[in-house]
């Protein structure tokens, strides 16, 4: 399996937009106690570039408990409750002391797809099992307990999956983040053209190839 694994350096680059951009079509997959394992195909994202953003939860060099995690060398889990309802799963990318971000907005069941769907109740092949961040964690039987978990263990991690050709590839402004001024008028928000997972499809009308 490590084989089929993203290496380190995939994470560790300048450039969260780009890596945001190129974790569409990787493969995110965890492992539950049980040795279960799910994944899917990632279908959706979005870039938080740190300090300078203010969308990001470490704009201004913010340091919380919470946000410790940021900082330190990628690729490592970043797992927040949202709404006192919602896990979100974050890869943190960069070099140690750099708080960049790539929200997991939403996957395609590739493996264990009968299992994420029992985690959501929903039906194997529903697109919805992994359509939103909050469904990306619950589908995949991820938690707080997750959070500075490395992306090169055996508890989550990414696959190569494919590459998505550009003409396939979309950008949209971030969703639910009016409070960020201008930095929410950012195109960050990245997602394959047509999939029937991508969560808040009516946006697929105002978007732009990349």
């Amino acid at each position: 399996m490590s084989s089929r694994r993203l290496s380190e350096s995939f994470f560790l680059g300048p450039d969260v937009v780009e890596i945001s951009r190129k974790l569409l079509g990787k493969v995110l997959c965890s492992r539950s106690p049980s040795g279960r394992i799910t994944g899917g195909v990632i279908v959706e994202t979005e870039a938080y570039a740190g300090a300078g953003d203010r969308a990001s939860h470490a704009f201004g060099n913010r340091r919380t408990g919470r946000t410790a995690v940021m900082y330190r060398r990628g690729p490592v889990a970043y797992v927040y409750l949202c709404y006192g309802l919602h896990w979100l799963f974050n890869i943190i990318t960069n070099v140690e002391g750099v708080p960049h971000a790539v929200l997991v907005r939403a996957l395609q069941p590739v493996r264990g797809a009968a299992l994420m769907a029992r985690r959501r109740g929903l039906d194997k092949g529903d697109p919805r099992v992994a359509s939103g961040p909050g469904a990306v964690s619950r589908a995949l039987g991820i938690s707080s307990a997750h959070s500075g978990e490395s992306l090169l263990g055996r508890r989550v991690w990414v696959e190569r999956g494919r590459s998505i050709p550009p003409d396939m590839v979309c950008s949209s402004r971030r969703i639910g983040v009016s409070y960020a001024g201008r930095d929410a008028r950012r195109p960050w928000r990245f997602f394959i053209r047509g999939n029937a997972c991508v969560s808040r499809r009516d946006l697929n009308r105002n978007y732009e190839n990349n």
